[in-house]
């Protein structure tokens, strides 16, 4: 066994590390945008539409197509893309990788748009599949299989959409693909403004224009990426061939996660069917806690897995199992730096930060109080969640998809045990506590995997980083809460305008001396995120 192989890896080249933090500085900047924008949706929708009947309605039926959106999209199908293309450009050239391209997106067309009839012909039954609780309230029922329908093609341009990213993210492009969901947020904001007060005129329920702008958003995600494809070089062809090697390749990176999705959806199906029973609300709280835990998941998880996964997929094809070993550590001390004090400053700051964005309007102080429960029990599992985008990645690179599949398995078995073991002295909260359990055990059993197939271990010097960055997050929060305090002191928080105040200063106190605590903590990454900072900075001023 190799000295890497017993914790000792040898140190990841610099040029390897600084274009791992570009890379996940260009996806972050484009993400921060979108999921700004996806916040401001989130608020438009609070301040429309609140958190009762409505809002569950419409998060049950935009949530039947997402059940298969990580297998056909963001998830398993942009796992397998990339490392098959990436191949696929090394072994054939431009002119076969864009074949194969081609090939991938006439085969999901033809597959999502029979799955899209289904959804639409079918809206009934997956209405009541996913939340027979509605059934007790006709005019709910009705209102979220009328979405349900409207959304049916939702999937086919999402899949598409990332199939484009995963070109361009193989060509080293980052910002464009980042920022494509930016023009589905953009879309659901301007229907729920401009939209919803004409709906009661067409007979219509105002929250139908939320299905009509996501279905508008899914579709320009894909659009806004097809000029920079384009000038990439891609050019469409009209090929479909179910025996291309490749398309047969990816097919067989992603059948095992089939099986693993699966299990995750029958989790989600669970979780939605549970809450749906406890009356009017905790569908939409669930939802409103989950997106807000997503901010910093999406600006620093996905960015650094998706920089990560060409990176470790290129040096895996190689054979530079030492390169992939420190690319996987470093990507794992980088996600915890950058989300332990994500988590602090949504723990400590949960009930501020739900009462500035979504109270007003529809959303009360109630509303306010259950979402912040739910919020501060998602985020406990923040770097394990981006941990296993990480990890997942790492193994689709290796080309071995059975253990993530074993391990989402196993997980979800043991969350939806939980689930039950938990909903009777919690209620709905139990089901936020047991995703956050399930996440943290799906990380450690992925990490037991790729130890005993690729030889990578944590040592102690990662455990080490992972500890010391802890405590500066901590310190970070309590000195950004007594800020908070102070500021509480000068201006009190009666409205949206005192409370932004001062829990902004709480917060631009808590990211000013987050680098230097890092440092006097003794994290080196601390400087590899200070010169990326500063490289940010430099461009924004330039």
């Amino acid at each position: 066994m190799s000295k890497a192989e017993h914790g000792a890896r040898p140190a990841a080249p610099k040029e390897r590390t600084d274009g791992l933090l570009g890379a996940a500085g260009a996806v972050s900047a484009a993400t921060m945008i979108s999921r700004i924008l996806g916040v401001a949706r989130e608020m438009v929708m609070a301040r429309y539409f609140g958190a009762g009947m409505a809002t569950d309605a419409f998060n049950v039926a935009y949530r039947i197509p997402n059940l298969l959106r990580d297998l056909f999209a963001e998830g398993a199908l942009s796992s397998a893309f990339v490392p098959t293309f990436v191949r696929e450009y090394k072994a054939r050239g431009r002119e076969g990788a864009w074949l194969l391209a081609s090939v991938v997106l006439n085969a999901l067309a033809v597959i999502l748009g029979a799955l899209s009839l289904m959804f639409f012909f079918g809206a009934k039954w997956f209405v009541f599949i996913l939340a027979s609780g509605f059934a007790e309230s006709p005019e709910k029922f009705e209102l979220t299989v009328q979405m349900t329908r409207i959304l049916s093609p939702f999937l086919l341009f999402v899949a598409l959409a990332a199939v484009v990213m995963g070109m361009l993210n193989s060509r080293g492009i980052y910002f464009v693909p980042a920022a494509a969901p930016s023009a589905f947020n953009v879309c659901c904001i301007l229907a729920g403004i401009f939209l919803s007060p004409i709906m009661p005129a067409l007979g219509l329920e105002p929250i139908v224009s939320m299905a009509i702008g996501a279905i508008a958003g899914g579709a320009s995600q894909l659009l806004v990426q097809l000029p920079t494809v384009y000038r990439a070089g891609y050019r469409y062809a009209a090929e479909l061939s179910w025996r291309h090697p490749g398309l047969r390749q990816i097919g067989r990176l992603m059948l095992p996660a089939v099986v693993g999705l699966s299990a995750t959806q029958i989790n989600i199906t669970v979780d939605t069917q549970i809450a749906s029973r406890f009356g009017d609300g905790p569908v939409s709280w669930l939802n409103y806690g989950f997106r807000l835990m997503q901010l910093p998941l999406g600006l620093f998880g996905m960015a650094i897995a998706t920089a990560a996964l060409v990176t470790i997929s290129g040096q895996a094809a190689r054979g530079e199992m030492d390169r992939f070993r420190s690319t996987i550590a470093s990507s794992l001390k980088l996600a915890a730096c950058l989300t332990f004090p994500s988590m602090v400053g949504l723990i400590v700051f949960r009930e501020e930060i739900v009462r500035l964005l979504f109270e007003r309007g529809s959303f009360q102080a109630g509303d306010t109080l259950q979402t912040s429960r739910v919020l501060v029990l998602y985020v406990l599992a923040l770097f394990s969640y981006s941990a296993v985008k990480v990890l997942v990645r790492a193994f689709y690179a290796l080309g071995r998809t059975r253990t993530p599949v074993r391990a989402s398995v196993f997980s979800v078995a043991v969350k939806i045990a939980v689930n039950f073991a938990l909903i009777f002295p919690m209620g709905y909260l139990g089901l936020a506590l047991a995703t956050s359990l399930a996440s943290w055990l799906n990380m450690a059993l992925l990490l037991r995997g790729l130890g005993a197939q690729a030889g990578f271990r944590l040592n102690r010097r990662d455990y080490s980083v992972f500890l010391r960055t802890a405590a500066a997050s901590a310190a970070m929060g309590m000195g950004a809460r007594l800020i908070y305090h102070a500021g509480v002191l000068l201006i009190p928080p009666t409205g949206t305008f005192s409370l932004a105040a001062t829990l902004g200063a709480g917060l631009f106190a808590g990211m000013l001396v987050y680098l230097p605590l890092l440092r006097l903590f003794g994290v080196e990454e601390e400087r590899e995120i200070n010169g990326l900072v500063r490289k940010w900075l430099a461009r924004v001023l330039r």
